[in-house]
């Protein structure tokens, strides 16, 4: 099957579900794709009892896409840049600190509260993941998705510096938990990996990938002011994007990490000094329909890959109990920095419950175990990580507003 035959299936999905969404169900666009993606590959699943098979010809097609790849090396550049291009800088070095905190940190403490966790679940169920696996599944699970609930925070009227601490901190911490995860991946397969090397490659990746980023983004800026035609200057986002995201790979740098540096950057110094207001609204315009139909796509993906589960009573008991012992993690790993912070800053009322409930679970997470090697282990976390992705989106993603518009009439919080 050719890629453009795999591609206009896709499109021709989304288009339709998307539509369907839009006149009947009235979700959030990507939250109702993914459902009606969920309700189709069940009844695929349910059919063969009624003498229908086309599930051998969906899983055909899912499997001539590589789900990981295709986000990782492919989405996940357009997806951080177009993200990046909207976020204000000042109100970026606001919450600078608290953003880093969450982002590094969190995704530190997350990786290893989940880690240790995990694996006495693991044991209590019989499931025989040795710890630095679980320690592995602890990284993998820890990057927060604000996708689905970016636009829903909005509409609820959530404070701005609310929204930034949300956005900025799951932009940088996609990047950080690749890193971790690819740190623990070589202790894992390899178990030679040094405290030095891991100490290495945090530096070549997260600092490299950021001092690149700024590298690229500066040429492109410099570029940009040097021309004055909007179609020009989409092309050379879409190569700083695009070819930047491969240089970085080839480098070893966190292509993640520079994609987000190189966003903000021209999407603040690049919009204020080298953009005329046509260039700007038409670069907003595509950038934001880029985002949209990655997403749609995205979303798509996450609901059929229902059919490339191996179901393990163990593994889906494993999900369940790991869902309540994620947001207690995640409300840990916010309400300490912001319990500290909070005596010398004032915070939005309702932020720690607000970032605990918005720090969803997607694609990322379904990305990086679908890379793991195949076999039992990569089955198992498959199956366990699909049911929190599926909890996250659905159940988190849909009840977030009513979330953050309980708290949206609050008096905030004065520092102590």
């Amino acid at each position: 099957m050719s890629l453009i035959t795999i591609a206009s299936i896709l499109v021709t999905l989304c288009a339709v579900f998307s539509y369907i969404n839009y006149r009947f169900i009235k979700l959030p666009t990507t939250i109702g794709i993914m459902v009606i993606a969920l309700l189709l590959s069940t009844a695929m699943l349910l059919l063969p009892l009624l003498g229908v098979e086309l599930l051998p010809y969906a899983r055909d097609i899912l499997n001539h896409i590589n789900f990981s790849e295709t986000l990782l090396h492919g989405m996940l550049s357009f997806l951080l840049f177009a993200g990046a291009l909207h976020i204000n800088m000042q109100d970026l070095k606001q919450q600078k600190y608290i953003v880093s905190i969450l982002a590094f940190f969190g995704t530190l403490f997350s990786t290893a509260a989940i880690g240790g966790g995990a694996y006495y679940i693991f044991q209590f169920l019989g499931l025989n993941i040795p710890f630095i696996y679980a320690l592995l599944f602890g990284a993998l699970i820890s990057p927060t998705d604000p996708i689905a609930v970016m636009a829903i925070l909005k509409k609820a009227g959530v404070p701005k510096s609310l929204e930034i601490k949300v956005v900025g901190e799951s932009l940088f911490n996609d990047g950080i938990a690749v890193v971790v995860f690819i740190a623990i991946l070589g202790i894992a397969t390899s178990g030679e990996t040094t405290p030095f090397h891991v100490a290495e490659l945090f530096l070549m990746e997260a600092a490299g990938g950021a001092l690149l980023g700024l590298l690229l983004g500066y040429i492109a800026y410099l570029m940009l002011k040097s021309v004055d035609n909007y179609q020009v200057e989409i092309f050379l986002t879409l190569a700083l994007v695009m070819g930047g995201y491969e240089l970085a790979r080839a480098l070893h740098m966190s292509g993640p990490i520079a994609m987000v540096v190189a966003g903000l950057l021209v999407g603040n110094i690049g919009r204020t000094h080298a953009m005329s207001d046509h260039t700007k609204e038409n670069l907003d315009n595509f950038w934001e329909l880029i985002d949209e139909f990655l997403n749609a796509g995205l979303f798509l993906l996450i609901g059929f890959e229902l059919l490339a589960l191996s179901f393990n009573p163990s593994a889906l008991y494993a999900g369940l109990i790991m869902i309540p012992t994620l947001l207690l993690v995640r409300y840990i790993s916010v309400f300490l920095p912001i319990k500290i912070s909070s005596y010398i800053r004032s915070f939005s009322p309702g932020a720690i419950n607000i970032l605990t409930w918005g720090g969803l679970r997607g694609g990322i997470s379904v990305a990086l175990v679908l890379s793991l090697p195949t076999g039992e282990i990569r089955d198992i976390f498959l199956l366990i990580t699909y049911c929190i992705v599926l909890f996250s989106i659905l159940v988190q993603g849909l009840t977030i507003g009513r979330v953050a518009r309980y708290y949206s009439h609050k008096t905030p919080v004065t520092p102590s």
